[in-house]
């Protein structure tokens, strides 16, 4: 088996407060209190357990690549006990109790085997840190490499709470020409090129690059394999960091056919991309570590749970770490509790990977029934492209040339 290269280091690109980030002096002693269960600490203010009144937590969910509301699907409960740990997961008290910023053990080992077996990053340094979902993961690489004063590259149409989280921090925006696949690679190189004649030579050059490869969030946009590799490409060339915010990556599910021209109307979801299917990601043609990937459960089990995982080379995500602890410290214990005990125990990764695939079937049929609807209402009223993966269809309205010409035409669409 060929040996997998070493991460470029990139943390000459950190910010000063970046480089300050010191593992918490109270989280460095908790691994010796979880390594001896015999240990009795009398530091670092940890409530004891037995005062925890919970004796276990119980979800009820559908098997495995059944819907919740179909009701030929099995019900099957999702079970986690205090000091009853299993071989996959910790006992209930463990996920109540105050935990480092890496995130509960058996939480963040799922998420890096389901990130090697979809992703198999190139690099052999890198690793997850658990995150309260990709909003908080973005602050968090965000401010791994920015700070005020500093400019982030977006989607020249961009998620809109992107807009709303740097503004206040200073930082400001460089918006890039998108197509129908997201950024022009070409706009991109010519941005970066032209950045010190078009904004002066002291201006400090942009670090980091924020997108949404799949289904982007307003326009649904997806970038090809092709475009990624393109836009990897320039992000080299100019030693650029790219923050892959991906929430909807499962969520593809192919192009549109009209039931009249499928050999089975009833079935046109047979060949769904399931795991093996999907466009790679950024990070899965990330050579250099520069490429640090957000996933998130919020689509693809439920929002309210505030957990997903972050992908990056390991001296990254340490510095995550460290500013978790001295933040959210890492998602409600109750939420990996329950995430932990089903994707280890109930389902395991096929049990998983067969969910991911009736999440897709599902929101395949809904992409069709909105674009048929549009067609049916909206026909020479709006331009849009029907997207293949995610939740957002872009719409181009077509005004006459007299409502062009008026004022507030616009408010009265």
């Amino acid at each position: 088996m060929p040996v997998k290269p070493h991460s470029k280091d990139l943390s000459s690109l950190f910010t000063e407060a970046t480089k300050c980030r010191r593992n918490s002096p109270l989280k460095s002693l908790l691994k010796y209190m979880q390594a001896d269960p015999s240990l009795l600490s009398l530091g670092a203010g940890l409530p004891h357990p037995d005062t925890f009144p919970f004796i276990s937590v119980t979800a009820t969910v559908a098997e495995a690549g059944k819907s919740a509301v179909d009701a030929t699907a099995r019900h099957d409960d999702v079970s986690i006990t205090a000091r009853g740990p299993t071989a996959a997961t910790e006992g209930l008290e463990r996920f109540l109790q105050y935990g480092n910023g890496r995130g509960m053990p058996s939480y963040a080992k799922f998420a890096q085997e389901h990130t090697e077996r979809v992703h198999s990053p190139i690099y052999d340094d890198w690793d997850v840190v658990v995150s309260a979902g990709n909003t908080d993961a973005f602050v968090k690489a965000l401010m791994l490499f920015c700070q005020s004063g500093d400019t982030l590259i977006v989607d020249e149409w961009t998620y809109p709470a992107i807009i709303e989280t740097v503004g206040p921090m200073n930082i400001g925006l460089a918006p890039v020409q998108m197509d129908g696949e997201g950024i022009v690679p070409a706009a991109l190189d010519a941005l970066c090129s032209n950045w010190s004649t078009a904004k002066g030579a002291d201006a400090p050059r942009p670090r980091v690059a924020y997108m949404i490869p799949t289904a982007q969030n307003p326009t649904g946009a997806t970038m090809s394999m092709q475009r990624k590799q393109a836009i990897y490409a320039v992000a080299k060339k100019h030693d650029l960091v790219i923050i892959e915010d991906d929430p909807y990556y499962y969520l593809q599910f192919g192009d549109y056919r009209p039931a009249d021209e499928a050999a089975d109307p009833e079935d046109r979801h047979s060949d769904l991309p399931g795991v093996t299917g999907l466009i790679p990601s950024l990070l899965s043609m990330d050579t250099d570590g520069r490429v640090i990937r957000l996933d998130s459960f919020s689509k693809i089990l439920a929002p309210g749970l505030r957990c997903g995982w972050i992908t990056a080379p390991k001296y990254m995500t340490d510095k995550i770490q460290f500013h978790n602890e001295t933040s959210v410290q890492q998602p409600a214990g109750l939420s990996q509790a329950i995430v932990s005990k089903l994707v280890n125990e109930s389902w395991g990764h096929e049990g998983w990977e067969r969910h991911l695939v009736q999440i897709q079937r599902d929101y395949a049929m809904r992409r069709d029934r909105f674009v048929e609807l549009c067609l049916k209402h909206l026909k020479g009223k709006v331009e849009f492209t029907v997207p293949s993966a995610g939740m957002f269809l872009w719409f181009r309205v077509l005004l006459s040339e007299e409502m062009q010409d008026r004022d507030g035409a616009m408010q009265e669409v």
